[in-house]
Formats: structure tokens, C-alpha cells, sequence
């Protein structure tokens, strides 16, 4: 086990391709059902994959989930490359509120809740959703430092926390809905602090 808490999963071609089954079989669930259609008897018979051999690769079903879940944002959501840092940040903010607003959005909230009680769910959710999102827009933030029209001086983690912290507050709370045009309306209040006009 890695110190991250994640598990060394076997490897080899057969290992792969029960990975890969597993995941496909996770990702069909969730999309189905959310989280809780994602039981680890599920996910057996879905994959053709037995319970002892899921448990070779995670810890629980939280960190399939979890895993499966990064794989299906990261595939939602491709880097938007509009030419200008503003307008790639704009951008993204307005999909990610849309993904969270849709059902899958919903599934994001169920991981969240599962990782309070599963401290190895949660590792997983970290490593391949939550590093996953702040990589692709550390990105964005490094186009714009590459430009010259970012702040060096503001950190990338404050960036990211600044522009959709709000929206997984939305999405968790559900205090107000999500939709296109606060996304729009957040993302530009929030990058008048973080962009000097251009």
C-alpha cells in the first residue's frame, strides 16, 4: 500500500483487463443508479469479476466508485482552449457547474458523503477525482502564467478553491441551483480579483 493509503494493485495483462472491467462495470452503475447501484455485488456481476478479486485492487467500493467517477468527469469536461485565460476559466466554471447540475452531480455528492466514513474511499476520491480536477486546472492557470496575463503570485490551489468552491457548495447544499449564467456571473466577480484586465 502506497503511503497515500492507496492500494498497489496487481499488475499484468490479465490485472488490466479485470481493472479495466471493473471500472467499465463502476462507471455503468453509477451512471444507472448512482453510488448506491454501485454495491461491490453489483460491480462482481456486472464485470464478471469476483468480490475477492475487486478487493485485491480497492479497498471498498467508495474507492471504485471514486476512481470510476474521476475517470467519467475527466472525460466530461476536456480542457476548453478559448485563447485567453479569462475566457478558459469562464468556460470551465460554466461546465463544471453544468456537470454538477446534471445527475452525475448528484453521484459527486454521494462520493463526498461515502468519504466522511471511508477513510480509504477518501484517499481514492482525493488522488483520482479531486487531483485530477486541480491538475487540469492548474493547466489553465499555467496557459495564462505562460501568456502573461496570470498572477504569479496567486496560488493556483487559491484559483481553483476560488472559482468552484462555490459550485460544490451549491451542488451539496443545494441552497440554489445551479445554472449556466451564475456560473458565468461567479467566474467573472471571482476573476476580477484574479486577472488584471486585459
Amino acid at each position: 500500500m502506497e503511503a497515500s493509503g492507496i492500494l498497489d494493485r496487481p499488475r499484468g495483462a490479465r490485472s488490466d483487463r479485470i481493472h479495466a472491467s471493473v471500472l467499465a462495470a463502476t462507471q455503468e452503475l453509477l451512471r444507472e443508479g448512482g453510488l448506491p447501484a454501485a454495491t461491490v455485488d453489483a460491480i462482481a456481476q456486472r464485470s464478471g469479476v469476483s468480490k475477492a478479486t475487486i478487493y485485491k485492487h480497492w479497498p471498498s467500493r467508495t474507492a471504485v466508485a471514486a476512481k470510476a467517477f474521476g475517470r467519467m468527469m475527466a472525460e466530461a469536461l476536456p480542457l476548453p482552449d478559448t485563447g485567453s485565460t479569462r475566457g478558459d476559466l469562464v468556460e470551465q466554471v460554466r461546465r463544471v457547474s453544468a456537470f454538477y447540475a446534471s445527475e452525475l452531480g448528484g453521484v459527486f455528492a454521494q462520493l463526498v458523503a461515502a468519504c466522511v466514513d471511508d477513510p480509504a474511499g477518501a484517499a481514492y476520491f482525493r488522488k483520482y477525482f479531486l487531483d485530477g480536477r486541480r491538475a487540469a486546472i492548474t493547466e489553465l492557470w499555467q496557459r495564462g502564467l505562460d501568456r502573461g496575463d496570470a498572477d504569479p503570485a496567486i496560488a493556483v490551489d487559491d484559483v481553483i478553491d476560488l472559482l468552484f468552491g462555490p459550485l460544490v457548495f451549491r451542488r451539496l447544499t443545494g441552497h440554489y441551483a445551479l445554472t449556466d449564467e451564475h456560473a458565468a456571473a461567479l467566474a467573472r466577480v471571482a476573476l476580477a480579483g484574479l486577472l488584471p484586465e486585459s
